[in-house]
């Protein structure tokens, strides 16, 4: 097992399934045995789930909502997401723990590093939500705050898309999949990974971010124990590489 502990980002709109809104049991059912197996490999788990199958701050501010209260609906939307996981992962047999950067009782505690930290090592598997508790931060920022205070190995980013590529591979046959980058290297190259605020947090402690695709059954395990199927991004200096996609 290459990774003992690990923070995973999903993005709410993942939640969605084929549907264009809400929750989709099906995709909800597959996450939870993904992550169940990682756990029974004797992995610790914490995971970030976005708001974005339900609402996004930014697009409730496009339309004229107040920025800051739109954004506090969206971490309500990241909450409603992380109880569903929870309620899943509890069906098939886990232990978990609900903590949130906003502080609802009698729903979950609020987030602590210490209680993260307890939780992980009894062998739940916790759940963050409700971003950071701030406006203006995403849950991007939300991970990779959350990796750091809980010291995972790596932010493993569950995605639809199996890496990180040249360019969009849904639209560009072209395009090429990078094994390894350099964070200054997907910033030079504007690779929307994360958001720069993430970004820097993680250069700056040192924490590399794992992009895989996520909705592929079995695929979480196989990073958790090394595989190459996704795309590295570290503080690594060599170059990075780069290969053909199918």
């Amino acid at each position: 097992m290459k990774y003992k502990r690990i923070l995973l980002k999903l993005s709410g709109e993942s939640l969605m399934g084929s549907q264009s809104y809400g929750i989709s049991p099906d995709m909800l059912t597959q996450y939870a045995t993904d992550i169940k197996s990682a756990v029974e490999r004797g992995c610790e788990v914490a995971i970030v789930i976005g708001g974005g199958n339900i609402f996004r701050g930014l697009s409730g501010a496009a339309k004229g909502m107040d920025r800051v209260q739109g954004d506090y609906m969206g971490m309500m939307a990241t909450l409603i997401n992380s109880m569903a996981l929870q309620a899943e992962l509890e069906r098939q047999g886990l232990k978990t723990e609900l903590l949130s950067g906003l502080a609802i009782e009698p729903i979950c505690k609020e987030m602590s590093r210490r209680r993260a930290k307890e939780a992980m090592a009894e062998g739940r598997v916790v759940i963050i939500g409700g971003g950071t508790g701030n406006p203006y931060f995403t849950t991007d920022t939300a991970s990779t705050l959350r990796a750091i205070e809980v010291e995972a190995d790596v932010i493993l980013k569950g995605t639809r898309v199996d890496g990180v590529y040249t360019a969009d591979p849904e639209k560009d046959p072209t395009a090429t999949k990078y094994k390894n980058l350099s964070y200054s290297e997907a910033i030079e190259k504007k690779l929307k990974i994360m958001d720069l605020t993430a970004f820097a947090l993680a250069e700056d402690n040192n924490l590399p971010i794992y992009v895989f695709d996520m909705n592929r059954p079995g695929n979480l395990l196989k990073v958790v124990d090394g595989k190459q199927i996704g795309t590295l991004v570290s503080n690594q200096k060599k170059t990075n590489s780069k290969q053909k996609t199918k």
